[in-house]
């Protein structure tokens, strides 16, 4: 592995020359926009980003193709609409698997027991706790949800 790449990028660029041998050019053209977007964040942040970074921005990534395609099907272009789900179902396939609801709710209590937070007025100390170690594998709106659920928020 280059010691320069995160562990996901080396892994979407053996698959990306995988696909290039099989002749699959959208497979390619999608994974060669995804491994940009994780170049790009490993020159802007200076370092080589964690998995869990890698997962974060991937999710990232997937949420803004799965609200693209809402976009362009209203916008009548199918077939770009088309293109966006495929690059979100290629991105999920390099995500980890998505915490359960009952794996996420022991998380949320064992932040809010470590953040000492007994109000909704300490949510911050409790997301700041609970969203690296909830990385790429449940989505920060229902993170967020969670914890409301908890504190009585």
């Amino acid at each position: 592995m280059n010691r320069e790449e995160g562990v996901i990028e080396v892994r979407m660029k053996a698959d990306a020359v995988a696909a290039l041998k099989a002749g699959d050019k959208r497979k390619v053209g999608a994974l060669r926009t995804i491994i940009a977007a994780l170049k790009k964040e490993r020159i802007d942040g200076m370092h080589v980003p964690s998995e869990a970074e890698e997962s974060t921005l991937l999710g990232r990534e997937r949420k803004r193709r799965l609200e693209t395609v809402g976009v362009y099907a209203h916008g009548g272009r199918p077939e770009l609409a088309d293109q966006e789900r495929y690059e979100a179902e290629l991105i999920a396939a390099y995500l980890p698997a998505e915490l359960a609801d009952d794996e996420l709710n022991a998380l949320v209590d064992e932040a809010i027991a470590a953040a000492g937070a007994s109000s909704a007025k300490e949510m911050g100390k409790v997301m700041a706790q609970l969203m690296p170690r909830v990385a790429g594998r449940a989505d920060g709106r229902r993170v967020s949800d969670a914890v409301k659920a908890r504190l009585g928020g």
